[in-house]
């Protein structure tokens, strides 16, 4: 059975940082695909950014490059999304998730996903 777990979110004020992790229980990272993706409230949900599995290289979305960074400690089976500057416009519920054919886009499992709020 495949599990994502998200954590590390929380209430951040603008400006700073956080880092969410996502443990993959019943797949290897190494081998998928993992993205993060969010949803704000009453928006569609947005990519982010993605790692391959075999490769290891990583992109990020232009909206957030030079703020976000993806990486992954193999030997924890965890993908990290690394933010910083936070800005209110951040808040949302962030999703890592797991494409088995490793293209970053067909997402076959998904975590339950962990709130982020940046607010004064």
């Amino acid at each position: 059975q495949v599990k994502l777990v998200e954590s590390g979110g929380g209430l951040v004020h603008p400006g700073g940082s956080l880092r969410l992790s996502c443990t993959a229980s019943g797949i290897i990272v190494d081998l998928y695909a993992m993205g993060w993706l969010r949803q704000a409230p009453g928006k569609q949900r947005e990519g982010l950014g993605c790692i391959h599995g075999t490769a290891g290289d990583t992109y990020v979305q232009d909206s957030v490059k030079g703020r976000f960074t993806i990486s992954r400690d193999s030997s924890k089976n965890t993908v990290y999304l690394e933010m910083n500057s936070l800005k209110p416009e951040d808040t949302a519920v962030y999703y890592c998730a797991a494409d088995p054919r490793d293209y970053c886009a067909d997402w076959e499992y998904w975590g339950q996903g962990t709130q982020v709020t940046v607010s004064s």
